[in-house]
């Protein structure tokens, strides 16, 4: 594997998913509109004026076209054909693709169920016990057909529990962070963007390729929700965001057994999902304090707070980008690190998370 080959099989899966994002996001804000599938304000929303759904369906499909796609054409033994299109140099790739097809379709399934889920929520809201229930058997079946584990070393049961755990927390946390024009699919980003980086330094292929796959879609879909919005993707998309960082996160391989390096880099995933994971756990603790549902919507998270304090949504959603990218940043130093600078890096995404704690406060009253 050269350097120049990987990164075109990179930007072959980017440049894919982006362009169909591209095209697909008009397209959707079109039929949500002419079909009145739309996001009217009111109740903890936010935004002023009905907005289209549509844009949970275009990630969807922009991602996950590609990707079958792909995996249809290898399932038929098409390899000499891709070759003569794409170039020798995808020939090492197709093997190791047709092995993995099998995983990979079940992962892609598990994406299926729940955006399906999101769109029947977006047009007829859901009790949150029944969309729980339906994550968790998810999770459950792709942690144990799908072989998609957390500490394998530990008995299967255990194992399938914490990765079902992980599964729901961060499908659930990006979820909670659909609450800004641009919020969640601009972190989700930017979390895709150095979880790509943690498979290549890791000397990963398939993985850091569905990531970028995914990261194109996201990217082609802000283009028209970053603030301020034209399109949502509503629970439709923020389900399928979570889910595929949860899986592709769990994928990655962080650190090797027997390589001789400490095994700091295991904590990478913890640091790049740093801010969603604050931000989910602040605000269910926040719920739960007074007494409501964790899963009831409101307008207490670190965005909100960020408005309070005077900052314009935009300036909200950016310096949320700069949280994210700054703990991301610091979890691509964990390969190979030495005590000392593990430690830099846990304290200075202690010290950004203690800032959001900060901003988070509530602003003071003038009289």
């Amino acid at each position: 594997m050269t350097p120049r080959s990987l990164g075109l099989l990179l930007a072959a899966c980017g440049g894919a998913s982006l362009f169909a994002a591209l095209v697909l996001t008009p397209l959707a804000m079109r039929i949500a509109r002419r079909v009145g599938f739309v996001d009217c304000p009111g109740g903890h929303k936010s935004h002023e004026h009905a907005t289209p759904y549509g844009g949970g369906s275009a990630i969807f499909l922009a991602g996950w076209l590609p990707a079958v796609l792909a995996l249809g054409l290898v399932a038929v033994g098409a390899h000499e054909w891709i070759v003569r299109i794409a170039g020798e140099w995808i020939r090492p790739y197709l093997g190791g693709l047709e092995h993995r097809a099998p995983r990979t379709l079940v992962i892609l399934s598990g994406g299926v169920v729940l955006h399906g889920l999101g769109l029947i929520d977006d047009v007829r809201p859901l009790r949150a016990g029944i969309k729980l229930a339906v994550m968790v058997v998810v999770a459950v079946v792709v942690a144990a057909v799908g072989h998609v584990r957390i500490a394998e070393f530990l008995p299967p049961a255990f194992s399938i529990a914490l990765t079902t755990l992980w599964i729901v927390t961060i499908t659930n946390a990006f979820n909670f962070l659909d609450n800004m024009d641009g919020l969640s699919a601009g972190v989700a980003s930017i979390c895709s963007a150095f979880l790509v980086v943690c498979g290549i330094l890791a000397g990963q292929v398939l993985v850091p390729g569905l990531a970028c796959m995914f990261l194109g879609a996201l990217l082609g879909f802000l283009v028209y929700n970053f603030p301020p919005a034209r399109v949502f993707m509503g629970d439709a998309g923020s389900l399928l965001v979570g889910y595929m960082l949860a899986v592709v996160s769990v994928m990655t391989s962080y650190y090797r057994s027997g390589a001789g390096e400490p095994p700091f880099a295991l904590a990478m995933p913890l640091v790049v999902l740093a801010i969603p994971l604050y931000d989910f756990a602040s605000v269910v603790w926040i719920r739960l304090r007074e007494g409501r549902s964790p899963l009831q919507g409101d307008q207490r998270h670190f965005s909100h707070r960020l408005v309070e304090h005077g900052l314009s949504r935009r300036s909200a959603v950016l310096t949320i980008y700069l949280a994210t990218a700054a703990t991301g940043l610091s979890a691509t130093l964990l390969p190979g690190a030495t005590l000392r600078q593990a430690v830099t890096v846990v304290a200075t995404v202690v010290m950004v998370l203690l800032i959001v704690a900060i901003l988070e406060t509530p602003p003071r009253k003038t009289s």
